[in-house]
């Protein structure tokens, strides 16, 4: 019997999932019972609490703070009724009303159950019937496999043949997507709706020499298409004040809002004396001591009992908080708007390395950012465009070329050692879940000491058995959560510190630095770390001539796990995400205890979800290529993974339409990369399909055929993607200037508008006008993507009669640094019956804007606003740069 270590891949909760052990129809079907059972508890409580908590489960619908036209349709309100009106949205409705990216990433899902699928039909009639017949002795579901494939290595000719299809399938599926998704991001970026925004129009040039942070030279270079040049400066100073102003500001609203809230206590409270005494002139003389003739709120709050704070904590002086934030303010904010009025006005200040220049056309903007700006290396370089001012991470512009270079280069360094080494604090979490096996039982009953080399832990034996199991119970279980909680923080820290210089970009690199991560510990150490350890842990140390053999058998056998896998993730994962019981909870718990203002009641109650597209698209990408690899070794896998991937679209779908908020806008750039990660499935599978035959190859010459046949077709891959990106990058990365000048025409023909919401206009011609094809069979529009979802296609789908219109000074102050513009806050206090918060506005708003509108005290003097309409005082048209 093979002794337990803490090194064994099978103790390992990262790894030892796919342990290489027989499956059966009858142990799939125990496995997928409880966790169904468990879906299905999640599932009914979601279709309940849909009904009664329509802020957490279909808040897009109402929202005061979500623009109408970007609003999702309401569905009816019974148990099962919204079914049928929430299957025909069609998911188009994501691209209008969310985003671009949340659109793509349930197409990419639909891709990938569709490929499953088409898998599904070409390997299950041909495969089955070969590895059933294989001879290889194995038995329940290993007999499906190629693990049992050893009394002819002829019949690899079958597995070489639907690899050849269904791989290259893939291919044409990834290459389809990328000619879909190229059509749909120029209409998309070329439509009236981002052409005419600030953005579309403005170039980010870093690592900008001195020379050119003058506007004149600036000018003078790009030509003269340049409208505008914001030179971001050095803030760190102004962003303190900012702050600190800020934060006396709402410290003012919170203590003007716990006064009049005491004050209006103070009256309810007499108000239930006078009804029991019938005498309102002794409840007042019992509750207001200290009376101040000009005061509201001094008839029921004494001046001791006002709202106070110490000056430094614990030790500091104790003043009254109201008057202490007046007179603050009143030095603060004309300090701050002086130091702003330097900043606009470049007076004195020291400038950053970075420049947003804007065009007067998007054509403009295009040629500025495909052009080669400056003749030194990493000079006015990386650009970007189609940043807006809110995503920018105004301390990375001020990064230089040669600090970009360390910093990426430590930062990748830092990542790949993190997703190489991440086993190793996982499988401590997986030694410490361990600890009762390594007990020696031999020792007693219970066991007084542990086994040989590892009695260094029998101090854990001392504590009482309570203690010991949480130890081993619940310690490893919260260690693991938090570890992959931690991971995507840091992968976010490791970007920002490599000078990613927006939100977005930042997503995009995490995408790729997390896909890594899961392909690394989550695909190949579970399954092939998995097949080989226990492959060498049977055979060592005295067979090992019979590794490979082993080995052979063993990967196939490996994707047992992946079939309940990919169902159990489906119905588990997918019920817990409508659901999402914590975030219910927390909505609830968080609210009643911590929103003692109008304002944090607002903020929580228009804050909705947003997807974090960096740790979103990996872990189904992830799967998809699990699918791959496994399509031909184990094609059962394939159904199983069909099943799974749509339970994942039909969650996201209803969170994407109902329930999340686009945050983040990448403009669809996570789509590529993801249909980029994709080949790195079809290259592990054409490599382990070239492992499994050459290792086939010492037992008979009848596998030499297929080796030869995958090698050719992984070269043809390589080959093929390489082409693909040659031809494919340019239009993923630019605009064409043939598409600006068809889009202009068509334009054109639109003149009459009329004025729609504050900063849109809207055109009274909507239609979609005649198809510019005419109507394609199915296999027509599937085979040729080049011609029927084309540009004149695409942009039918896109937001056609929305103009961006902006204030003059929204577009003036657009790129400053927030520090630059931001203005004192409006304070906004609850209203009260005994005109305590109407003198509060009178004197506080000599000093900073203030209002008690839009809020009250009830009967209770619980806070209460609209939050039906949504549009407080405090509420912003949102501007759509």
């Amino acid at each position: 019997m093979a002794t337990s270590s803490a090194t064994d891949a099978n103790d390992d909760p990262n790894v030892g999932s796919a342990q290489n052990v027989s499956s059966s129809a009858t142990g799939l079907l125990s496995t997928l019972a409880p966790v169904a059972l468990v879906a299905l508890v999640w599932f009914t409580l979601f279709l309940i609490f849909r009904r009664w908590f329509p802020r957490n489960y279909r808040p897009r619908t109402f929202l005061g703070s979500i623009q109408e036209r970007e609003r999702s349709p309401k569905l009816p309100d019974g148990l099962f009724g919204w079914f049928s009106s929430f299957f025909s949205i069609s998911d188009s409705y994501v691209l209008n009303h969310h985003s671009l990216d949340g659109y793509l990433f349930l197409r990419l899902l639909k891709m990938a159950v569709i490929t499953c699928l088409v898998g599904c039909c070409i390997t299950f009639p041909v495969l089955f019937p070969i590895n059933i017949t294989g001879g290889g002795g194995k038995s329940q579901l290993d007999i499906l496999t190629l693990g049992n494939v050893t009394n002819n290595y002829y019949k690899m000719f079958a597995h070489t043949g639907c690899a050849y299809l269904f791989f290259g399938f893939v291919i044409y599926m990834i290459t389809r997507e990328s000619i879909y998704y190229i059509n749909l991001r120029q209409a998309y970026l070329l439509s009236p709706y981002y052409a005419s925004r600030l953005s579309s129009r403005t170039v980010l040039f870093t690592s900008v020499p001195d020379e050119y942070l003058n506007e004149t030279n600036l000018r003078r270079m790009l030509g003269e298409s340049v409208e505008r040049v914001w030179i971001p400066t050095d803030t760190s100073d102004l962003e303190d004040e900012v702050k600190e102003r800020d934060k006396t500001s709402l410290k003012l609203e919170a203590a003007e809002t716990k006064l009049i809230k005491a004050a209006n206590a103070a009256r309810l409270k007499a108000s239930k004396k006078k009804a029991k005494k019938d005498n309102e002139d002794i409840a007042l003389e019992e509750l207001t001591p200290d009376v101040e003739g000009g005061s509201a709120s001094s008839r029921y709050v004494s001046a001791k009992d006002r709202p106070t704070h110490r000056l430094k904590p614990l030790i500091g002086k104790k003043v009254d908080t109201i008057d202490w934030c007046r007179a603050e303010l009143e030095k603060r904010i004309p300090k701050v708007q002086e130091m702003q009025n330097k900043h606009r006005a470049l007076d004195g200040i020291k400038k950053i390395n970075a420049v947003f220049v804007q065009f007067s056309t998007l054509q403009g903007a295009q040629s500025a950012y495909q052009s080669l700006t400056h003749h030194q290396v990493l000079h006015m370089a990386p650009r970007y465009t189609g940043m807006t001012p809110g995503e920018i991470i105004w301390s990375n512009l001020r990064i230089k070329w040669w600090e970009r270079v360390i910093r990426v280069t430590a930062t990748v360094s830092f990542v790949v050692a993190l997703i190489v080494f991440w086993s190793f604090p996982v499988a401590a979490v997986g030694f410490i879940s361990n600890l009762d096996n390594l007990k020696d039982w031999n020792s007693g009953s219970p066991p007084t000491t542990f086994k040989e080399g590892f009695t260094w832990l029998n101090w854990l034996l001392a504590l009482p058995h309570t203690i010991f199991g949480v130890v081993s119970g619940l310690l490893p279980t919260v260690a693991l959560a938090i570890l992959m909680s931690v991971l995507p923080i840091i992968l976010r820290l490791m970007a920002r510190l490599g000078g990613d210089p927006s939100l977005s970009a930042i997503e995009l690199t995490v995408q790729n630095t997390y896909f890594g991560f899961q392909i690394v510990q989550v695909f190949l150490v579970a399954t092939l770390g998995s097949a080989a350890s226990s492959a060498l842990g049977s055979i060592l140390p005295n067979h090992i001539d019979q590794i490979p053999s082993l080995l052979a058998s063993s990967i196939p056998k490996a994707s047992n796990f992946y079939l309940s896998y990919f169902v159990l993730q489906g119905l588990g994962v997918v019920s817990g995400t409508l659901l999402n019981l914590s975030g219910l909870v927390l909505f609830i718990v968080l609210g009643k205890f911590l929103d003692n203002t109008p304002r944090k009641m607002y903020k929580r109650w228009t804050s909705l979800s947003s997807m974090s597209w960096g740790t979103v698209f990996p872990p189904y990408t992830n799967l998809f290529v699990i699918a791959i690899c496994y399509a031909i070794i184990a094609p059962l896998v394939l159904l199983f993974a069909a099943i799974g991937l749509y339970l994942f679209y039909l969650a996201y779908r209803y969170n994407l339409l109902y329930v999340s908020n686009a945050n983040i806008d990448t403009k669809g750039r996570v789509y590529p990369r993801a249909l980029q990660q994709v080949f790195v499935g079809l290259y592990i599978a054409e490599g382990c399909l070239i492992g499994l035959f050459a290792i086939a190859t010492g037992s008979s010459v009848g596998a030499l055929g297929p080796l030869i046949l995958m090698i050719i077709f992984m070269v043809f891959t390589a080959l093929y993607h390489l082409s693909l990106n040659a031809a494919l990058e340019p239009l993923i990365n630019y605009l064409p200037k043939s598409l600006e000048a068809e889009e202009r025409r068509l334009l054109d023909e639109d003149t009459e508008a009329e004025r729609g919401e504050k900063g849109m206009t809207a055109t009274n011609n909507t239609e979609l006008g005649p198809s510019p094809h005419t109507k394609p069979t199915f296999w027509q529009k599937f085979l040729r993507p080049d011609i029927y979802t084309d540009y004149a296609t695409m942009r039918r789908l896109v937001p056609k009669m929305i103009n961006i219109r902006y204030e003059d000074e929204e577009e003036q102050h657009a790129y400053y640094n927030p520090a630059v513009t931001a203005g004192p806050q409006l304070l906004w206090i609850p209203r009260d019956p005994m005109g305590v918060s109407r003198q509060e506005v009178r004197e506080t708003s000599k000093v900073i804007p203030i209002t008690d509108e839009g809020a009250s005290l009830d009967e209770k003097n619980k806070i209460v606003w609209d939050a039906e309409d949504g549009r407080p005082p405090i509420w912003q048209a949102p501007v759509y740069y």
